[in-house]
């Protein structure tokens, strides 16, 4: 068992590859379907397969969809991509290669913001990001000793970004991810699902004692199909290479691979074992030149990205933080918000509205916001009628929201009246309720006179309910200020 004192020592260096799956109609260097979930090996072709006497085609899209995500992490764009072969033998490689990109990857350095349940900022440094085809899928079916192949993965089109081993906690890992799939979501270049393998990650992981300056030898581990996981397999692989450290044991430079289910990792390869790729220049791909008017029609067409959106809401629309943060953690939510923000000039009501009731009802159904029966502006208009004094938030939110749902056709001052929930604001009607109130509550005058002041929120609530919710707070507030006063 590890000690805290002992892991205290080490500094933990984790370097992420994030391979993400191309939403592109058509593979990356043949026009075969990418279309998921069909029957096994109905999206292929010879040229998939890679018979002899075919050629490969690039896909435009696939490489502007690259790019986009390098303009996105500030990476430089290489102007003139070059192709190789990454050659080595697997099941579920049909040509026996990898079609890839080694020296001269599309993007070059770049960066990935991130902010830390702490609040601490930072920016996590890329090395490069490329494209690249993706791998069929071996099977393994319940009862069945042989390994079946689906190649209908095989020629999906990929990038791959790779950071530099910039990262010290499991934490900083786990955000980098988020922030990743935020952004290739944000740039509809990918739909991030860790579960179907569109976004698939490997963590190299290595401890060294604080205050080295040389890397301690680092392991890759594989098989994580969740952000949870990544953290968990990390947290397992950093605890188990300090107790090997702290034994006199050598660290192997191996691929592990982690069990969900146990919590930890296993070998699968020794680095020492690889064959060379063998890399060399793609023959049958022309190299594919970037000019500057395409490079400038990309940049264009980007899309807000979530910092931008971030920056937006906290500085132009007076929110806090965590409100910004929530709101940008999808993209569908930060758009139907902005849009909102368009139709009110009381962001914060519209972001509670946002936090509170609109995602409570998506969630709880697991349903998308654009499923979500409330145009914005409907609910700019459920923010106008609490700001006219009409409804307080408590009646439009349990009482008007509600009916809303189900009848996005009509207004909200509509149900509100049809509710009979129109908020009285008139003095000569609240006064009666008011000494109501007081007469039939005299001790509770006197002990709050007595200084008790925290009773004014009691005479409120039996305010609100002799006036079955219908009296506006502000002005039944003044008038029993007033009446207890004096």
């Amino acid at each position: 068992m590890l000690s805290a004192e002992v892991k205290s020592k080490y500094e933990l260096v984790i370097g992420l590859e994030v391979h993400a799956q191309l939403l592109t109609k058509s593979k990356m260097y043949t026009s075969d379907s990418t279309e998921f979930g069909n029957l096994p090996n109905t999206h292929i072709s010879v040229i998939t397969l890679g018979h002899p006497g075919t050629l490969p085609k690039v896909n435009r899209k696939a490489v502007e969809f690259a790019i986009k995500m390098g303009l996105a992490c500030d990476s430089t764009i290489t102007r003139r991509n070059i192709f190789a072969r990454k050659n080595y033998f697997y099941p579920d490689l049909p040509k026996g290669y990898q079609i890839t990109q080694d020296k001269n990857p599309i993007c070059v350095g770049g960066n990935v913001p991130i902010t830390l349940s702490d609040g601490t900022k930072r920016e996590v440094a890329l090395t490069r990001i490329h494209m690249e085809e993706d791998a069929g899928k071996s099977m393994h079916l319940a009862g069945e000793v042989d390994t079946l192949v689906d190649f209908n993965r095989a020629g999906v089109p990929l990038i791959e970004i790779v950071s530099e081993p910039d990262m010290r906690s499991s934490e900083e890992a786990y955000v980098f991810l988020s922030e990743v799939k935020k952004l290739v979501k944000y740039l509809d270049i990918c739909d991030g699902n860790m579960e179907e393998g569109s976004l698939r990650c490997d963590a190299n992981v290595s401890a060294r004692l604080w205050g080295a300056e040389e890397y301690g030898k680092k392991v890759e581990v594989k098989n994580m199909n969740s952000f949870r996981n990544v953290a968990r397999a990390i947290e397992h692989e950093f605890e188990r290479q300090i107790l090997l450290i702290e034994s006199g044991e050598e660290i192997i430079s191996e691929t592990r691979t982690f069990d969900a289910a146990t919590g930890l990792t296993a070998s699968m390869r020794t680095k020492e074992d690889l064959n060379d790729y063998r890399y060399f220049p793609e023959p049958d791909l022309s190299p594919v030149i970037v000019s500057e008017e395409w490079l400038s029609s990309i940049q264009g067409a980007m899309p807000s990205l979530p910092r931008e959106l971030h920056h937006k809401f906290v500085n132009e629309y007076g929110l806090p933080e965590y409100d910004a943060g929530v709101l940008t953690d999808s993209k569908e939510i930060a758009l139907y918000f902005e849009e909102l923000c368009t139709l009110t000039r009381n962001y914060k009501a519209a972001s509670n509205l946002m936090m509170g009731p609109v995602k409570s009802y998506l969630n709880e159904l697991t349903l998308h916001i654009s499923d979500f029966p409330i145009g914005p502006k409907r609910l700019a208009e459920l923010i106008q009628l609490i700001d006219d004094g009409k409804v307080n938030f408590s009646v439009a939110t349990q009482k008007v929201y509600p009916e809303m749902l189900i009848h996005a056709e009509k207004t909200p001052l509509a149900i509100a009246q049809e509710l009979n929930l129109i908020q009285d604001s008139d003095e000569g009607s609240l006064i009666p309720i008011v000494e109501s109130v007081l007469a039939e509550n005299v001790v509770k005058v006197a002990e709050y006179k007595s200084g008790k002041k925290g009773l004014m929120a009691m005479f409120m609530g039996q305010v609100m309910k002799k006036s079955q919710g219908k009296a506006d707070p502000k002005v039944a507030t003044k008038i029993l200020m007033e009446l207890l006063d004096n």
